[in-house]
């Protein structure tokens, strides 16, 4: 029975976004039959994997505590996306570019976890830095002209399927498995929970609280840098105007999916959640003929509740 107990509190938190998630799908099903055509489904699959991947980096960083957060998701995928572009139509090999881009993409991440941990640079500065300077990197790799001409062999990662399923979404489900296991069964989801939870306690613990947050900052960084492949291939092209508010749309999903912006909540499997109501909601207001004018509104209207009964729900829990 306590068991039981344990298993409806972890999931708890998931619960009430997954119903949403299901509720808004026989909503936009019944309204408009389209939406279940293969074809919207493949595109829905795409989408939410390039959200789902950000999701999960943030919630890694907002996990870790201290008012941490990434806003240079964004532009950190139109910095990669215009990079392996760039690399690839300089003869790189498409394999050599894209395990540069994710080395590249990591070092980004260092950079941030070193200046929060080290420089006690606070996270949404060194982020919201590295947000101007990688949009304006982009540009001037390209001129502002997006880069074309890419390989066969390239366009198959945003671009094919296997299985019917798009490849984009098995690499998506592949690393939310491996960041799952990773933050509920390793030593490091422990200690990224305890110390986001409670930094001081977790410290007196033996918990390396630098550590910890370094990691988080890469793994954000490293799943961003991943998730510029995706878009470059998806389009066909480098465009540095790609990722526009994606940090937004991720730490929104990462929220709605359970995750606390005090720190110490959060699982993947709620970022997926989250990821997939806000793609769906995109792809709903679509469908809808819904003018574009009020996607934004929308998508604010639901960051904004999102929060407040995340707040809401942490006074009732000290009461």
């Amino acid at each position: 029975m306590a068991k039981q107990k344990d298993t409806f509190k972890k999931f708890s938190k998931e619960l009430g976004p997954f119903i949403a998630l299901i509720v808004l799908v026989i909503f936009t099903a019944v309204l408009n039959p389209r939406f279940l055509t293969p074809f919207n489904l493949q595109s829905l699959g795409r989408q939410i994997a390039i959200f789902g991947l950000l999701a999960i980096g943030e919630t890694f960083v907002i996990i870790s505590g201290g008012g941490a957060i990434d806003l240079s998701a964004g532009s950190v995928v139109a910095l990669t996306g215009v990079t392996v572009a760039w690399l690839i139509k300089h003869q790189v090999p498409v394999w050599l570019s894209v395990l540069l881009i994710l080395f590249f993409s990591a070092g980004i991440g260092m950079w941030h976890g070193f200046a929060v941990t080290k420089m006690r640079v606070p996270a949404f500065i060194v982020t919201l830095g590295t947000l101007t300077i990688a949009r304006g990197m982009a540009a001037v790799i390209t001129k502002g002209w997006p880069i074309v001409g890419l390989p066969k062999s390239f366009l198959t990662i945003g671009q094919a399927d296997w299985l019917s399923v798009p490849i984009a979404v098995w690499i998506f489900a592949v690393a939310a498995l491996i960041f799952h296991f990773f933050l509920t069964k390793t030593v490091y989801g422990k200690h990224l929970r305890a110390t986001g939870g409670n930094e001081v306690a977790a410290k007196f613990s033996g918990v390396n609280i630098d550590k910890v947050r370094f990691i988080a900052f890469t793994i954000c960084a490293v799943l961003s840098g991943l998730v510029g492949i995706v878009v470059a291939s998806r389009l066909s092209q480098g465009q540095p105007g790609v990722g526009s508010s994606y940090e937004l749309y991720a730490i929104a999903a990462s929220v709605i999916g359970g995750t606390s912006l005090g720190g110490g909540e959060g699982t993947v499997i709620g970022a997926v959640i989250g990821a997939s109501i806000i793609s769906l909601l995109w792809n709903a207001l679509v469908m809808l003929n819904v003018s574009t004018y009020w996607h934004n509104v929308v998508i604010g209207l639901v960051i904004v509740v999102a929060v407040t009964l995340d707040v809401l729900r942490k006074r009732l829990a000290k009461q």
